[in-house]
């Protein structure tokens, strides 16, 4: 496993980071979660994210339940605030109330003193970027959060927030966390050069576009039984993906991979950690085996020629 360095900052992650997004506490038990968690820490994945809106707070209790075996300097370990966690008012958004409310039920959550990564979920055009940046500054100084990051946040809304951070000398954001990935790239366009110019990385997630980009969706194959794509509560962020040019596409992408002696999920994650400023692929896993299959691609730089043919399909309509 080959680390980068987080943002501007002297922290290292690993290429491949471990989600619990749409595992722990749905997918997954605690036995399987378990085992997840030790072959991540076995492959050299350091970087463990969550949110407190997983499952409402499921995903944060299961973690809970294994982090604790290993020292705490051993891993990286991130959570979220935004989304809604009850039905009152308050029960939402970055104000200083909800987010200090959620970030302590996290914590108490994980089992922990502290999280090394806290970000902000969305953007809150309710709540002043002052109040929530002072908040988590707040928590720095605490000792209860190391670093501060976002998620999905445009590049104007980032600068933004650099500018409001400088003028009252807050933490400064390190890291963005958005989707990414061959069939989605939005983040090129203005998030990638606006955080470049800041010196904040990308952690993305969904970088296997959902399961698309694994190889397991066939055109004109049926949809494998139990898999994300058959599975109500989570197929609407696959359907999108398996269109008949996306699959198309994943044919052509396989052959590449194959050429190469790669897997197709290999190439797909090698292809994002071609930017420097990604500092590492999200991916969550229901098997031992997929997160093996995933961790193989750190370290591997994809040729020029290969890369040229890859945008080739690509861009095709």
């Amino acid at each position: 496993m080959k680390y980068r360095k987080l943002g501007s900052t002297g922290l290292k992650v690993s290429e491949i980071s471990f989600g619990s997004w749409m595992t722990y506490g749905h997918t997954v038990g605690e036995d399987i979660g378990a085992k997840l968690i030790d072959k991540a820490f076995e492959l050299g994945i350091n970087f463990i994210d969550t949110a407190n809106v997983y499952e409402r707070g499921e995903a944060e209790k299961m973690l809970g339940d294994v982090l604790p075996r290993y020292p705490r300097e051993s891993y990286v370990l991130a959570t979220k605030a935004f989304w809604p966690m009850g039905d009152g008012p308050n029960d939402r958004g970055l104000s200083r109330k909800h987010v200090t409310e959620q970030l302590n039920a996290s914590l108490k959550r994980l089992k922990q003193d502290y999280v090394d990564i806290f970000y902000c979920h969305r953007y809150d055009p309710e709540t002043p970027l002052h109040e929530t940046l002072r908040t988590i500054e707040d928590f720095v100084r605490q000792g209860k959060v190391l670093y501060v990051g976002v998620s999905e946040w445009t590049g104007a809304q980032i600068q933004e927030a650099m500018q409001v951070a400088d003028k009252y000398l807050l933490d400064r954001i390190v890291v963005n966390q958005p989707q990414y990935n061959m069939f989605y790239r939005n983040i090129e366009s203005d998030v990638l050069p606006v955080s470049e110019k800041n010196g904040i990385s990308q952690v993305v997630f969904s970088p296997l576009a959902q399961g698309a980009l694994t190889g397991k969706y066939r055109l004109g194959q049926q949809l494998p039984l139990g898999s994300r794509a058959t599975d109500p509560k989570t197929n609407m962020w696959i359907k999108g993906f398996l269109t008949e040019s996306h699959l198309r596409k994943v044919d052509q992408l396989d052959g590449i991979a194959k050429e190469l002696g790669l897997s197709l999920s290999s190439l797909a994650l090698a292809w994002i950690l071609r930017h420097d400023s990604v500092a590492s692929a999200l991916v969550g896993a229901t098997k031992v085996s997929q997160l093996e299959e995933n961790a193989k691609a750190s370290g591997i730089v994809l040729p020029q020629e290969a890369l040229d043919r890859i945008e080739e399909i690509l861009v095709r309509p």
